[in-house]
């Protein structure tokens, strides 16, 4: 069962937050069946997957917006990435509600989220050997 999406929600902490809270590993291996050739693959989609739809969110129209977001929330749900599910989930109901100024700010707050897993996906698909 996934979290709430207050559960979810980016925090202030959100940049010194452990792996484990920006993507559920957990979550990750049981959708790739716990094997990491298959995972390293889904989380490269995911971060190309995501940084083509923020691009294409930053320029179109409302409605493109909300498509843009609800397809990143799914994939976002698939990897186990909450906080990035939330926030999508945050600019697709701006765009429903009209509320533009929301849907800046919705957007913005996605972005981080982004940048935040896809911190992550490197750091798992890259590790550092030491100093």
């Amino acid at each position: 069962m996934e979290p709430t999406a207050d559960a979810a929600a980016p925090t202030d902490a959100r940049l010194s937050a452990p792996v484990e809270t920006v993507i559920d590993l957990a979550h990750l291996a049981r959708m790739t069946l716990g094997e990491r050739s298959l995972e390293a693959e889904v989380l490269t989609l995911f971060d190309r997957q995501a940084e083509i739809l923020l691009a294409h969110m930053r320029d179109c129209a409302p409605a493109a917006v909300a498509a843009f977001a609800h397809t990143l929330k799914g994939s976002a749900r698939g990897i186990g990435a909450w906080r990035v599910a939330a926030a999508a989930d945050a600019v697709e109901m701006n765009v429903i509600a009209a509320n533009a100024g929301g849907v800046a700010g919705a957007v913005a707050r996605l972005s981080a989220a982004v940048d935040e897993a896809e911190a992550v996906i490197a750091d798992r698909l890259h590790p550092r050997t030491g100093f």
